[in-house]
């Protein structure tokens, strides 16, 4: 093979091109001698999400200082944000955005007319040291802690006295570290009750979102004293020997809407309260006006939905429907005892689909656990008007468990177009009954004989409300968030 000759016309043209490129520069860079170059403008980070309302002023928690390292403590930063933007309130309110990152924090308050809203991949860590949880007293309506008499620490993310309030998030994460409370709840090494990781008393218009919570160090959302609210698209995980990691309690709330919910928790899926013996009797609050759609649920030691077994101050119009237990010990589990007082009245299940249950239903009158030994002996609670409707549950181990209060039955109770296939190795007598009085219609297997067969009529008091509550009314808009990186 012959050497490759180099072209001489070709290479001068080249060595022309590369000089007049050279002298373009050196003039160019002359001619901006002494001229101020333009800053490139900064980056901005823009969404859209959907909120109650939207807000006219917004900011970066990274302005505050924040640092999403997962070792630096954020409580100053989020306290700091918060505190400024709160002057927002009366001037279309304020939003706080959360960047991709670990924000390890404490405890910190909200305010009112204000969205939290956390990045798809934000997590908050709570904090593991006990200086950043400041303690509160205990709820009035309980009188005492749970885990402990004296007060309670104040929950992760925590807001009273509130109006139009809003946490959401693109399915951002706040992870409770919850095992190094269940541990000290367990050597009962506790002063004080465990905090949750969202709760809000006192307050209006709130709305909870669109976000993933984990390993809560007790209860995970706990609206309290509240009204007109939204909880809409939550996802729960806690493992299932977690102590009392309750996934949603709706405690003395009027007009609540509950759908679109995951939950994996060592409790109650979802837990309607209302006050504890007679703190609750004396504050008076009742929980009413409560929706709850399109929830899955599992939790093999507790129910997916509870009533009680603090309702002191009454649960009245419940409304269940489109739910989902997988490997969960009940269904609906009315929870009450003799010193309760107060009502469960007026509650409406249907369309409800069950795999692997203890329970389909169960009722106790006498679930204990008193506040203290003060409480009214003779105050009796009134349960009546239970209605479940077109229910599919397989692989039971007991169809119901129901059971009442000697002299204070459990009346009302509804069943209609139920069918419960029963596990191989299922109870002999699927139905336990005692102390209740109601009717029952196309309901499998045959119920006991408290609940006596009406036949192929349905029974018009299974029929669900056809009206709507407040809380399906509201408005939800497109909001924007808009800030410099």
């Amino acid at each position: 093979m012959g050497l490759l000759r180099r072209n001489p016309m070709k290479t001068q043209v080249m060595k022309s091109v590369l000089i007049v490129v050279v002298v373009a520069l050196i003039l160019r860079g002359g001619e901006s001698r002494g001229v101020a170059k333009a800053k490139p403008k900064a980056p901005t980070e823009s969404f859209e999400y959907s909120a109650m309302n939207c807000r006219a002023h917004s900011a970066s928690l990274t302005e505050f200082g924040g640092v999403g390292d997962g070792k630096t403590s954020n409580t100053k930063a989020f306290q700091t944000a918060i505190s400024k933007l709160s002057q927002f309130a009366t001037d279309g309110g304020a939003q706080l955005f959360v960047p991709a990152g670990k924000w390890l924090t404490g405890s910190f308050s909200l305010t009112s007319h204000f969205t939290l809203y956390l990045h798809k991949d934000a997590v908050l860590l709570a904090s593991q040291d006990l200086n950043e949880w400041p303690v509160l007293k205990a709820l009035p309506s309980y009188g005492r802690g749970r885990d402990a008499a004296a007060g309670r620490f104040s929950s992760l993310i925590f807001g009273t006295n509130l109006t139009d309030v809003i946490v959401t998030g693109d399915n951002g994460t706040i992870d409770g570290q919850g095992e190094f409370w269940w541990q000290q709840f367990h050597k009962k090494k506790l002063k004080y009750t465990r905090p949750y990781l969202i709760e809000i008393m006192f307050s209006s218009d709130i709305q909870i979102s669109n976000l993933t919570l984990l390993n809560s160090p007790s209860w995970n959302v706990h609206p309290v004293y509240s009204s007109n609210i939204l909880v809409q698209g939550i996802t729960i995980i806690a493992p299932i020997s977690s102590p009392n990691t309750d996934g949603i309690n709706p405690d003395s709330c009027t007009n609540t809407r509950i759908e679109d919910c995951y939950i994996i928790s060592g409790d109650d899926c979802v837990a309607v309260k209302s006050g504890w013996d007679e703190y609750g009797i004396s504050f008076g609050m009742p929980t009413k006006q409560l929706v709850i759609r399109r929830l899955t649920c599992i939790s093999p030691y507790s129910a997916t939905i509870a009533l009680g077994s603090e309702m002191s101050g009454g649960i009245q119009d419940v409304r269940a429907e489109d739910i989902v237990a997988i490997n969960t010990e009940s269904a609906v589990r009315i929870k009450t005892a003799v010193g309760r007082g107060g009502y469960v009245k007026d509650i409406y299940v249907r369309r409800m689909t069950l795999h692997t249950m203890k329970w389909a239903f169960w009722m106790t009158g006498n679930y204990g656990s008193h506040a203290d030994g003060n409480y009214d002996k003779n105050a009796f609670p009134e349960i009546t008007g239970i209605n479940y409707r077109d229910v599919v549950a397989e692989n039971v181990t007991m169809a119901a468990r129901l059971e009442g209060i000697a002299d204070h039955p459990f009346t009302g109770i509804c069943m209609s177009n139920v069918t419960i296939g029963l596990a191989k190795k299922a109870k002999k007598q699927p139905w336990t009954c005692t102390d209740i009085q109601g009717i029952t219609s196309g309901v499998t297997p045959t119920p006991c004989g408290l609940l006596p067969d009406q036949g192929t009529k349905k029974p018009g008091g299974c029929d669900f409300p056809a009206d709507d509550i407040p809380i399906d009314m509201v408005e939800i808009k497109k909001c924007t968030y808009r800030s410099n990186v």
